[in-house]
């Protein structure tokens, strides 16, 4: 199983005259020199350096205190997440499974192969508290290194030296003060923040520059509702972006995590198309919304699944519970598997990967409109015009009388709330309380017409289950139907309520 490692570090060219003394460092008592270690380590990449274009480093590596599989990458503060394996984890021919499905997005669908081997002989030393924990390793780095593969037929090894500092239990001022030292010791910060970066750095600068490797960060404060956008958008995407190999490992809840970034970027796209050339938008929400109906089949099936199964655990014993749990967890279990294979072989597409790109451009310039620029009124203009498009689709629809129709309305009711709240939230910053108070309202809405929903869908899916079930748990599952509205008074009710207030 893979382990995570956050990595807080910085580089430098040369190494430093001076040996590093703990004297005058934040919270560094002593200094320990390590062993001398001899590190090789082979990288892989795509033909055209994907992974390295976005910050991504994927390797080999023998020798030293975490040999293995390493795969690093980039936060937008500045860190990077390494995740590792065991040296055996890997295949005859390539990178393990495992690391492959987590560098898939970066790579976007293109192989990976060997493009570089390093060597480096590493000479470590430790800065240390007064109880002898490591807070950073400052390492001098004497690096050989050889391009591999297809690229700049020019291409010979090349060798340098450089200084690395990692931080282990400090925080960012020592860092600072070790860099102090080392600028003034003649250092400087490296050009290129990663060893293969430098090494194919001819290879890489042939390349089309197109470099992001995830959102940038949102504007450091919303003035307009052009900022609040652009934030609620880098957000999004980039946690959309980050959930990528979660839901190709099929980890808990990822689905579900994914989906719900969707819903959000779709629902604020459309809660604020007035501020946003739609002609640049349409492709991308159209996107959006194809994937989020792929990853509905398998978290709809998952949520289902638990909601009946918990269900079927709460009838009378002479209902047969347990054979009818076991039933719908089978049912439901197959269902999920079947659509989460589908899921992840549209993320392995070229259409998804297109997406990715897109949704990548969107964040680093999204297509505002001049009156994007305006502040408070405008956003309190967008948010009741939301805030009326729940209002009036709720009245009306609690108004019918039970039937098709009224759970039609209902539904749409409950996608209206869903995007009232959305838009609030990403106000959040320019109106603050107002916002906050929409987006609670809206919520509560969303939430009660949700349990409707629910009962509305268990009753199809029970049906269904029940006509291909043993006669004895066909009438377990048909009791089960009947419960499924058992509290429907009580849910729209509270979204008449929540209605109300919302309308005030």
């Amino acid at each position: 199983m893979a382990t995570e490692h956050q990595e807080t570090e910085r580089s430098y060219d040369g190494a430093p005259r001076t040996p590093l003394a703990a004297d005058g460092l934040p919270g560094a008592a002593s200094v320990r020199r390590e062993p001398v270690m001899r590190l090789d380590a082979v990288y892989f990449d795509t033909p055209d350096l994907r992974l390295l274009r976005r910050g991504v480093t994927l390797r080999r590596r023998t020798g030293g205190r975490d040999a293995g599989w390493h795969l690093k990458t980039p936060a937008l503060d500045g860190s990077r997440t390494e995740t590792r394996l065991p040296a055996g984890a890997g295949e005859r021919d390539g990178p393990p499974e495992e690391l492959l499905a987590r560098a898939a997005v970066h790579a976007r669908g293109g192989r990976l192969d060997a493009v570089a081997h390093l060597r480096t002989r590493r000479e470590p030393t430790l800065l240390l508290d007064e109880d002898g924990r490591t807070l950073a390793e400052l390492v001098r780095d004497t690096v050989s290194a050889e391009p591999l593969g297809a690229g700049d037929p020019a291409a010979h090894p090349l060798d340098w030296t450089e200084t690395e500092v990692e931080l282990a239990e400090a925080g960012p001022e020592l860092l600072d003060a070790v860099e102090e030292r080392l600028l003034a010791d003649g250092l400087r910060p490296s050009d290129s923040p990663t060893k293969l970066g430098r090494a194919l750095k001819g290879r890489l600068d042939a390349l089309p520059a197109r470099t992001r490797s995830a959102p940038p960060p949102g504007p450091d404060t919303c003035d307009s509702v052009g900022d609040c956008l652009t934030a609620y958008l880098r957000s999004h995407i980039a946690a959309m972006e980050s959930l990528d190999a979660a839901v190709r490992l099929d980890e808990p809840d990822s689905v579900h995590r994914m989906r719900v970034h969707i819903r959000r970027l779709r629902s604020v796209l459309a809660a604020h198309r007035r501020f946003l050339r739609r002609d640049a938008v349409e492709d991308v929400d159209r996107e959006l919304r194809r994937l989020g109906r792929i990853l509905g089949r398998a978290r709809d099936a998952e949520v289902m699944g638990e909601r009946l199964g918990a269900a079927a655990s709460d009838l009378p014993g002479d209902l047969r519970p347990r054979a009818t749990r076991r039933l719908l967890d089978a049912v439901f279990r197959d269902r999920y598997a079947s659509a989460w294979r589908a899921a992840v072989e549209a993320m392995e597409r070229p259409r998804y990967f297109a997406l990715v790109d897109a949704l990548e451009d969107l964040a680093a310039d999204p297509p505002l409109r001049g009156r994007a620029r305006r502040g408070r009124k405008q956003a309190q203009k967008a948010m009741a015009k939301q805030r009326k498009r729940v209002v009036e689709r709720l009245r009306p629809a609690l108004a019918l009388s039970p039937g098709h129709d009224r759970d039609l309305a209902l539904h749409r009711a409950r996608k209206a709330a869903k995007r009232a709240r959305y838009a609030a939230e990403s106000s959040e910053p320019l109106l603050g309380k107002h916002a906050r108070r929409q987006a609670k309202r809206t919520k509560r809405v969303q939430q009660a017409l949700g349990a409707h929903q629910d009962g509305v869908v268990g009753e199809t899916t029970l049906h269904e289950v029940a006509a291909q079930a043993p006669p004895g748990i066909a009438f377990a599952l048909g009791v089960l139907r009947s419960r499924q509205r058992t509290d429907e008074e009580g849910q729209l009710s509270d979204a008449a309520e929540a209605g109300r207030k919302l309308g005030r």
